[in-house]
């Protein structure tokens, strides 16, 4: 009420000392009521002004992204630009129809239109299926890339499964045209492998393209290639091979590169297919193992971007070696590929607690594995198991085989010739982290951990360095 009063001009303070005080309150309490009201009008104006900019933000993000790819409409919004990038493992797709021009002389102009429309509406579902990037239509050609704007390794798998996809479609549509004694479409389709430089151009209409050697020598391969066939480079065959039969064609001369090895498509491989040429279990797990390739470098980079500098031991080091091990001992183990799958999964997270929390480091790994598995395409099965993996390792259980291959390669440093240096680290970044203990107490409980510590797999027992031994010897010259 004072504040109220001392804010009234002094004319109206004059009069006011004549008022009585219960009806100066009455009117102090109306005037504040309706300044308050209008306040509460102001504050919903611009409520409502907000959630209209706010829809049409939306509305331009949504238009962007018709017609970008997602993280460059982003970086357009934030920045009002898009760099150009370079990427160094990208599948370029071109398919045209055969003979094309003849049949555009001879059609209806909008008939033909509606036709390419239908053809590129289904390529369209296609590449969203497999996460490629629609890059643009030329008249009749069609083009797309997988690995771009997000970089992963199995790029070349998912475009020959689109481009599989594409020619059974428009094979299905040939064969019920020839059925009817109309003419059909034929299409061909060239795949290479390689580096591109990608990025948004045009200020009025934005389009996201492609450039360098990869896109021409795609480009060649599908003018080198045959109706209803997909032709692909030899670079992209050695990143398919274990997954798709493949007709060799030799080398094959291209308009200023030569001559190219070239293969044609023929399927998925028997064994890694179902009934109805579709992939089958066998081929996701293959799949899935290329997956975890990208799961380990995006765990790496974090540990080399966000851990805190105290890391000595729990590293990006620690977590190379750890994976490098697992594929050692597992592939000398026998261990089956669908249990591979999980073990590397495990293998990859199993550290990355320590990142976000040191004092609860099996917590923060499981919620990182938790989120990104099935980001990466792998399945409820698979984040169970790995999730049991980290679990049974922090809490020192060795059931099975994948449990003790894990467990052989996080403690696989106490046998190397640079225990020493890495027990240091260790040592150094636990007292770092708060644990109280002094040198030598540290080294009497290292001794006593190699003593009673014994690997667990036949393979990690034989291609130990240093034997236990003589790694408590060099403890106690270290401490002298």
């Amino acid at each position: 009420m004072s504040q109220f009063i001392h804010s009234l001009p002094d004319s109206i303070l004059l009069v006011l000392l004549f008022v009585p005080p219960l009806l100066l309150a009455l009117i102090a309490a109306f005037i504040v009521a309706r300044q308050k009201g209008k306040i509460g009008k102001l504050e919903q104006l611009v409520l409502r002004k907000s959630d209209d900019l706010a829809a049409e933000r939306e509305k331009r993000e949504a238009l962007l992204a018709n017609f970008l790819p997602k993280i460059t409409a982003g970086e357009i919004m934030a920045k009002g630009k898009a760099a150009k990038a370079k990427y160094n493992f990208v599948t370029v797709l071109f398919s045209d129809i055969q003979g094309f021009t003849k049949i555009a002389e001879e059609m209806n102009p909008e008939v033909l239109i509606d036709e390419l429309d239908k053809f590129f509406f289904h390529f369209d579902s296609v590449v969203e299926k497999y996460g490629i990037e629609k890059i643009k239509t030329i008249g009749d050609a069609y083009m797309c890339a997988g690995g771009i704007p997000g970089k992963n390794r199995t790029n070349p798998v998912e475009v020959i499964l689109a481009a599989l996809e594409m020619r059974t479609y428009m094979s299905g549509l040939k064969e019920s045209s020839i059925l009817e004694g109309m003419k059909y479409w034929d299409i061909r389709i060239g795949i290479h492998t390689g580096p591109v430089v990608a990025g948004v151009v045009g200020q009025k209409k934005l389009s996201f393209d492609i450039w360098g050697d990869t896109v021409n020598i795609a480009s060649r391969m599908e003018s080198s290639g045959e109706g209803g066939k997909i032709n692909i480079s030899g670079t992209t065959y050695e990143f398919v091979k274990d997954f798709f039969d493949a007709e060799y064609r030799g080398r094959m001369p291209v308009k200023y590169k030569g001559d190219l090895e070239m293969y044609f498509v023929q399927g998925i491989k028997p064994d890694l297919c179902g009934p109805d040429g579709s992939p089958n279990e066998k081929f996701l797990t293959r799949m899935r193992l290329l997956r975890i390739l990208d799961l380990e470098e995006m765990v790496i980079r974090m540990f080399e971007e966000d851990a805190p500098p105290s890391l000595y031991f729990h590293n990006a080091s620690l977590v190379r070696n750890i994976c490098n091990q697992v594929d050692l001992l597992a592939t000398a183990q026998q261990l089956p590929e669908e249990d591979l799958v999980n073990l590397k999964s495990a293998a990859v997270f199993l550290l990355a607690g320590y990142v976000s929390d040191y004092s609860k480091p099996m917590d923060g790994a499981l919620i990182l594995l938790e989120k990104k598995l099935p980001e990466f395409g792998f399945s409820a099965a698979n984040v169970e198991a790995a999730r049991q993996l980290i679990e049974n390792s922090f809490t020192d259980r060795y059931y099975s085989l994948s449990d003790r291959i894990l467990h052989d390669s996080l403690y696989d440093y106490l046998g190397r010739v640079d225990y020493i240096r890495l027990t240091d680290r260790l040592f150094r970044e636990m007292s770092e982290f708060g644990w109280k203990c002094d040198r030598k107490a540290w080294l009497e409980i290292q001794r006593k951990f190699l003593a009673e510590h014994d690997f667990l797999t036949d393979t990690a027992k034989m291609l130990r360095s240093v034997p236990a031994e003589e790694q408590v010897k060099a403890l106690s010259v270290y401490e002298s």
